[in-house]
């Protein structure tokens, strides 16, 4: 997702696989309530559940082909989006999370 930019809730995370390799893409918090530091990466502490199981998961839904894919860390729900970056975007919308337009109420 070199050019696109998707805002999701701290428990989304989105990851590709190329080849049989899994990316966890890039996030930076927009906006953080929390008094005290927390590392967001730290699925295990947060989430309780490793890295391995999440890919395990992923693979489980979308048969290990190459595209995008999103995690609910929260809810434990994986989905394959595709193989396009704008693909990620249909896949949130359809789950009600964003607005085609984010500047309309």
């Amino acid at each position: 997702m070199t050019d696109t930019t998707v805002f999701v809730p701290d428990y989304y995370r989105v990851l590709e696989c190329r080849s049989g390799e899994w990316f966890l893409k890039k996030t930076k918090v927009l906006y953080k309530t929390l008094p005290i530091a927390i590392d967001f990466d730290d699925f295990e502490l947060l989430y309780g559940v490793t890295r391995e199981q999440i890919v395990i998961e992923l693979f489980r839904e979308g048969g290990g082909r190459d595209g995008y894919y999103l995690a609910n860390l929260r809810k434990k729900k994986y989905y394959y989006c595709g193989t396009e970056a704008e693909f990620v975007k249909t896949k949130l919308r359809s789950l009600g999370i964003g607005r085609d337009d984010p500047m309309s109420a």
